[in-house]
Protein backbone atom coordinates (compact mmCIF):
# COMPACT_ATOMS: atom_id res chain seq x y z
CA UNK A 1 0.00 0.00 0.00
CA UNK A 2 1.45 3.46 -0.94
CA UNK A 3 1.84 6.01 1.18
CA UNK A 4 -0.56 8.13 -0.91
CA UNK A 5 -3.67 5.32 -0.67
CA UNK A 6 -6.47 6.15 0.85
CA UNK A 7 -7.08 2.82 2.54
CA UNK A 8 -3.29 4.28 4.27
CA UNK A 9 -4.18 7.53 5.43
CA UNK A 10 -7.50 6.30 7.10
CA UNK A 11 -5.37 3.71 8.98
CA UNK A 12 -2.75 6.34 9.92
CA UNK A 13 -5.20 8.68 10.92
CA UNK A 14 -6.93 5.88 13.33
CA UNK A 15 -3.47 5.33 15.16
CA UNK A 16 -3.09 9.16 14.92
CA UNK A 17 -6.17 9.70 17.40
CA UNK A 18 -5.99 6.68 19.09
CA UNK A 19 -2.29 7.82 20.47
CA UNK A 20 -3.61 11.33 21.06
CA UNK A 21 -6.63 9.71 23.63
CA UNK A 22 -4.59 7.88 24.86
CA UNK A 23 -1.40 11.09 25.77
CA UNK A 24 -4.70 12.57 26.82
CA UNK A 25 -5.40 10.41 30.03
CA UNK A 26 -1.98 9.84 30.84
CA UNK A 27 -1.61 12.99 33.18
CA UNK A 28 -0.10 10.87 36.55
CA UNK A 29 3.41 11.59 37.43
CA UNK A 30 5.09 9.06 40.09
CA UNK A 31 8.39 7.05 40.59
CA UNK A 32 7.50 3.59 39.15
CA UNK A 33 8.89 0.15 40.14
CA UNK A 34 10.01 -1.76 37.14
CA UNK A 35 10.51 -5.58 37.16
CA UNK A 36 12.91 -7.06 34.32
CA UNK A 37 12.50 -10.38 34.77
CA UNK A 38 12.37 -14.01 32.85
CA UNK A 39 14.96 -16.22 31.71
CA UNK A 40 16.12 -14.64 28.83
CA UNK A 41 19.27 -12.34 28.81
CA UNK A 42 19.15 -8.58 28.52
CA UNK A 43 17.77 -7.68 32.03
CA UNK A 44 20.49 -5.95 33.25
CA UNK A 45 21.08 -4.58 29.95
CA UNK A 46 17.89 -3.04 30.12
CA UNK A 47 18.40 -1.58 33.37
CA UNK A 48 21.87 -0.39 32.73
CA UNK A 49 20.53 1.41 29.06
CA UNK A 50 17.73 2.95 31.36
CA UNK A 51 20.54 4.36 33.44
CA UNK A 52 21.88 6.18 31.15
CA UNK A 53 19.19 7.55 29.63
CA UNK A 54 18.12 8.89 33.01
CA UNK A 55 22.02 10.17 33.43
CA UNK A 56 21.26 12.19 29.93
CA UNK A 57 18.47 13.88 32.16
CA UNK A 58 21.13 14.83 34.83
CA UNK A 59 19.20 12.64 37.41
CA UNK A 60 21.57 10.89 40.30
CA UNK A 61 21.49 7.29 39.33
CA UNK A 62 21.76 4.64 42.23
CA UNK A 63 23.20 1.40 41.31
CA UNK A 64 23.44 -2.19 43.26
CA UNK A 65 24.85 -5.25 41.73
CA UNK A 66 24.05 -7.73 44.58
CA UNK A 67 24.87 -11.22 43.07
CA UNK A 68 27.74 -10.24 39.72
CA UNK A 69 30.70 -10.59 41.55
CA UNK A 70 33.34 -8.18 41.57
CA UNK A 71 35.28 -9.11 38.43
CA UNK A 72 35.74 -5.97 35.67
CA UNK A 73 32.71 -4.75 34.06
CA UNK A 74 32.77 -2.75 31.32
CA UNK A 75 29.29 -0.78 32.16
CA UNK A 76 30.69 0.09 35.54
CA UNK A 77 33.35 1.29 34.37
CA UNK A 78 31.87 3.58 31.79
CA UNK A 79 29.24 4.35 34.58
CA UNK A 80 31.09 5.34 37.36
CA UNK A 81 32.85 7.91 34.92
CA UNK A 82 29.34 9.91 36.10
CA UNK A 83 29.64 12.44 39.12
CA UNK A 84 25.29 11.75 39.48
CA UNK A 85 26.11 7.86 38.71
CA UNK A 86 26.65 5.75 42.63
CA UNK A 87 27.45 2.12 41.58
CA UNK A 88 27.88 -0.32 44.00
CA UNK A 89 29.18 -3.97 43.56
CA UNK A 90 28.15 -5.99 46.77
CA UNK A 91 27.89 -9.59 44.99
CA UNK A 92 30.51 -12.87 45.72
CA UNK A 93 29.89 -13.99 42.36
CA UNK A 94 27.18 -16.08 41.21
CA UNK A 95 25.18 -18.41 44.16
CA UNK A 96 26.51 -21.64 42.43
CA UNK A 97 29.94 -20.22 42.67
CA UNK A 98 29.79 -19.85 46.37
CA UNK A 99 28.62 -22.70 47.82
CA UNK A 100 28.06 -21.10 50.92
CA UNK A 101 24.33 -19.69 51.98
CA UNK A 102 24.96 -18.44 55.08
CA UNK A 103 27.64 -16.17 53.03
CA UNK A 104 25.12 -15.24 50.36
CA UNK A 105 23.36 -14.09 53.29
CA UNK A 106 25.51 -12.23 54.89
CA UNK A 107 26.57 -10.61 51.47
CA UNK A 108 22.90 -10.49 50.53
CA UNK A 109 22.31 -8.07 53.86
CA UNK A 110 25.33 -5.64 52.81
CA UNK A 111 23.64 -5.14 49.48
CA UNK A 112 20.33 -4.64 50.77
CA UNK A 113 22.00 -2.16 53.24
CA UNK A 114 23.04 -0.16 50.48
CA UNK A 115 20.08 -0.35 49.00
CA UNK A 116 18.09 1.05 51.92
CA UNK A 117 21.25 4.02 52.00
CA UNK A 118 20.40 5.04 48.81
CA UNK A 119 16.27 4.63 48.69
CA UNK A 120 16.46 6.65 52.24
CA UNK A 121 18.73 9.89 50.42
CA UNK A 122 16.56 12.22 48.73
CA UNK A 123 19.42 12.85 46.06
CA UNK A 124 18.56 9.55 44.17
CA UNK A 125 15.92 10.12 41.46
CA UNK A 126 16.53 6.56 40.15
CA UNK A 127 17.94 2.96 41.94
CA UNK A 128 18.55 -0.21 40.04
CA UNK A 129 18.68 -3.47 42.40
CA UNK A 130 20.57 -5.49 39.41
CA UNK A 131 20.14 -9.30 40.60
CA UNK A 132 17.58 -8.94 43.33
CA UNK A 133 15.16 -11.01 42.29
CA UNK A 134 17.02 -14.15 42.89
CA UNK A 135 18.24 -13.46 45.89
CA UNK A 136 14.91 -12.78 47.10
CA UNK A 137 13.76 -16.56 45.06
CA UNK A 138 16.39 -18.09 47.49
CA UNK A 139 15.52 -16.69 50.48
CA UNK A 140 18.60 -14.74 51.08
CA UNK A 141 16.23 -11.86 52.11
CA UNK A 142 12.52 -11.34 52.96
CA UNK A 143 10.55 -10.80 50.10
CA UNK A 144 7.87 -8.83 52.79
CA UNK A 145 10.57 -6.75 54.17
CA UNK A 146 11.52 -5.41 51.03
CA UNK A 147 8.40 -5.04 49.19
CA UNK A 148 7.70 -2.99 52.53
CA UNK A 149 10.67 -0.49 52.19
CA UNK A 150 9.36 -0.37 48.28
CA UNK A 151 6.14 0.51 49.34
CA UNK A 152 7.32 3.34 51.49
CA UNK A 153 9.21 5.07 48.97
CA UNK A 154 9.19 8.73 48.10
CA UNK A 155 6.90 9.19 45.59
CA UNK A 156 8.60 10.27 42.93
CA UNK A 157 11.79 7.86 43.16
CA UNK A 158 12.09 5.48 40.45
CA UNK A 159 13.12 1.70 41.09
CA UNK A 160 14.06 -1.35 38.50
CA UNK A 161 14.50 -4.48 40.21
CA UNK A 162 16.36 -7.21 37.59
CA UNK A 163 16.69 -11.32 37.41
CA UNK A 164 15.16 -13.82 37.12
CA UNK A 165 11.93 -15.44 38.94
CA UNK A 166 10.96 -12.41 40.60
CA UNK A 167 8.14 -12.97 43.06
CA UNK A 168 4.44 -12.80 42.78
CA UNK A 169 4.45 -10.14 45.18
CA UNK A 170 6.82 -8.01 43.78
CA UNK A 171 4.70 -8.73 40.43
CA UNK A 172 1.57 -7.58 41.53
CA UNK A 173 3.43 -4.34 43.21
CA UNK A 174 5.22 -3.54 40.09
CA UNK A 175 4.07 -0.90 37.98
CA UNK A 176 5.65 -2.16 34.89
CA UNK A 177 6.89 -5.86 33.92
CA UNK A 178 9.17 -7.34 31.35
CA UNK A 179 9.47 -10.87 31.08
CA UNK A 180 11.92 -11.88 28.52
CA UNK A 181 12.67 -15.21 27.18
CA UNK A 182 15.31 -16.41 25.13
CA UNK A 183 13.68 -17.50 21.16
CA UNK A 184 17.81 -18.12 20.36
CA UNK A 185 21.08 -17.90 22.11
CA UNK A 186 24.20 -18.45 20.24
CA UNK A 187 25.61 -20.41 23.96
CA UNK A 188 22.76 -22.80 23.78
CA UNK A 189 22.49 -23.47 19.94
CA UNK A 190 25.96 -22.59 18.77
CA UNK A 191 28.21 -23.27 21.48
CA UNK A 192 29.52 -19.51 21.35
CA UNK A 193 31.36 -18.34 24.22
CA UNK A 194 30.50 -14.93 25.72
CA UNK A 195 31.33 -12.00 23.79
CA UNK A 196 33.68 -9.22 24.71
CA UNK A 197 30.81 -6.15 24.15
CA UNK A 198 27.78 -8.05 24.21
CA UNK A 199 28.02 -10.52 27.33
CA UNK A 200 30.53 -8.03 29.30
Amino acid sequence: MSANHPGHTRLTARRKAGYERKQARATIEKGLLIVYTGPGKGKTTAALGMALRAIGHGMTVGVVQFIKGRQDSAERAVLSRFENVDFQVIGDGFTWLTQNREQDIATAERAWAEAERMIQDIRYELIILDELNPVLHYGYLDPARVLTIFSRRRPELHMVVTGRNAPQALIEQADLVSDIHSVKHPYREQGVKAQRGIEF
